[in-house]
C-alpha cells in the first residue's frame, strides 16, 4: 500500500518541489523490507500484552501431557500448564499487517504467501482450539491435517505450473553448488517436491515449537536467510552474478521475509523463557508453510533443508525414533523431538534453546555461503 508513495516523487518533479523527492525510497525493496521488519516488531510489542490478556480471559491455556504419559517431561514442564496458547495470532497478525502495508500489492507471490499464512494459520487455530477445549494434546486428526496441507500444496503447485511468468522455472530442480538445474522438467513429481517442501516445513516448525522461544528464534534466522535469497533471485544483475535462477516477482518476498523476522523477534519478546504465551499450531504451522512457499518461489527448495537445519534435525529425530521403535522395539533418543532428548539428558531448558539458536545461525550462514560456491 505504502509502495505507491513513491509516485509523489514524480509529482514533486513536476512541481519542482524538493520535499517530495524523499518519497522515491518507497519504490526500493530494501527500504520497504527493513521498514516491514521494524513495523512487525513494533506491532508485536504494542499489542503483545493486550493479546495475552485476551487469551488469558478466554481461558485458552496450553494443555500439558499427563504425568502418566511422560513422567520426567511432566516434572520439567508441568508448571507451564495454563500458559496461554494460540499466541500465533499475535505473530501472524503483525506479519500480515506489515506485509499489507509495505509489500507491492500487485505482486502475485506476495498474495500467494498471504494466502498460505491465512490458510495454515486457520488450520492451526482450529487445532489449538480443539486441544484447549478438550484439555488434551489431541486436536485435529493427523490424517485430516495432512490432507488439508496436501490440498494447499496442490493449489500452490497449480499456481506455479499454470502461471505463464512462473512456469519456466516451476518444474525445474536446482541443487546447491550447481549453476544449472539438475532436472529440467519434474513433470508430475513437481507436486511431490512441493508437497514435501510445504508439508515437511510446516510440520518441522510445529515439532520444533516445544520450548520457550525455540521456534521463534530459529524462524528469525531462517527468514533472514531467505530474505537475502529472494532479493537476489528477484534482481537480474545479482542473480546473474551469483549464477542462481532469476525468478520474476520473487524479489518482493524479501519484504515478507523481513516482516517475518520482525514478527518473530517481537513475539520472542513475550515468548522467551519463561514464556508468557505460546504460539501454538496457529503460528508454527503457518510459519513453516510460509517458509516452504518462499523457498519454492526462489527455486531454493533444497537449500531450505540446510538453512532450516534445526527444523530438519527436529523432524528427523521424530522420524528416526518412530522407525527404530517400530522395527527394533528400541528408541534412539530418550525422547523426540530432539530438544526433549537433551532436556532429559540433563541440559537446562535455556541451554537447549540458546544452543539451538546458535546452530540455526550457523546453518543460515552455511546456506548463504553456497551462493558463491557454484
Amino acid at each position: 500500500m505504502l509502495y505507491y508513495l513513491h509516485l509523489l516523487s514524480d509529482y514533486g518533479k513536476n512541481l519542482d518541489a524538493e520535499i517530495f523527492k524523499a518519497f522515491n525510497v518507497f519504490q526500493y525493496i530494501t527500504f520497504r523490507a527493513v521498514a516491514a521488519g521494524v513495523t512487525a516488531f513494533v506491532l508485536s510489542l504494542i499489542f503483545g500484552n493486550w493479546v495475552i490478556r485476551r487469551l488469558v480471559s478466554l481461558k485458552l491455556g496450553q494443555p500439558i501431557r499427563s504425568q502418566e504419559e511422560v513422567h520426567r517431561l511432566h516434572e520439567l514442564h508441568g508448571s507451564k500448564a495454563g500458559t496461554p496458547t494460540m499466541g500465533g495470532v499475535l505473530l501472524l497478525g503483525a506479519l500480515l499487517i506489515s506485509v499489507l502495508l509495505w509489500a507491492r500489492p500487485t505482486n502475485p507471490l506476495v498474495w500467494l504467501a498471504i494466502f498460505s499464512v491465512v490458510y495454515l494459520g486457520a488450520l492451526g487455530f482450529v487445532d489449538d482450539y480443539l486441544k484447549v477445549t478438550k484439555k488434551s494434546s489431541d486436536g485435529i486428526s493427523s490424517r485430516l491435517k495432512f490432507a488439508l496441507q496436501c490440498l494447499l500444496a496442490g493449489l500452490i503447485t497449480a499456481f506455479f505450473v499454470w502461471d505463464p511468468a512462473l512456469s519456466p522455472h516451476a518444474s525445474q530442480l536446482y541443487v546447491p553448488f550447481y549453476k544449472e538445474p539438475v532436472v529440467q522438467n519434474l513433470g508430475i513429481f513437481t507436486f511431490v517436491l512441493y508437497l514435501l517442501v510445504i508439508v515437511g516445513s510446516s510440520n518441522a516448525v510445529n515439532l520444533t515449537d516445544g520450548l520457550d522461544g525455540l521456534a521463534a528464534g530459529c524462524t528469525a534466522t531462517v527468514a533472514f536467510g531467505f530474505a537475502v535469497l529472494t532479493y537476489a533471485a528477484g534482481n537480474v544483475k545479482i542473480a546473474q552474478y551469483l549464477q542462481i535462477p532469476c525468478v520474476q516477482f520473487s524479489g518482493e518476498l524479501a519484504v515478507v521475509c523481513l516482516a517475518l523476522v520482525g514478527a518473530a523477534l517481537g513475539f520472542l519478546w513475550w515468548n522467551c523463557h519463561p514464556a508468557r504465551v505460546f504460539m501454538g499450531d496457529t503460528g508454527s504451522l503457518a510459519i513453516g508453510g510460509l517458509l516452504g512457499v518462499v523457498a519454492i518461489s526462489a527455486k531454493q527448495e533444497l537449500l531450505l533443508a540446510l538453512i532450516g537445519g534445526v527444523f530438519v534435525l527436529e523432524a528427523g529425530s521424530v522420524i528416526l525414533q518412530v522407525a527404530s521403535f517400530k522395527t527394533t522395539g528400541k528408541r534412539i533418543f530418550k525422547m523426540s523431538p530432539l530438544h526433549h532428548h537433551f532436556e532429559l539428558s540433563g541440559w537446562k531448558e535455556g541451554t537447549v534453546i540458546v544452543r539451538f539458536w546458535i546452530l540455526s545461525v550457523i546453518f543460515a550462514l552455511l546456506g548463504l555461503a553456497t551462493l558463491k560456491l557454484r
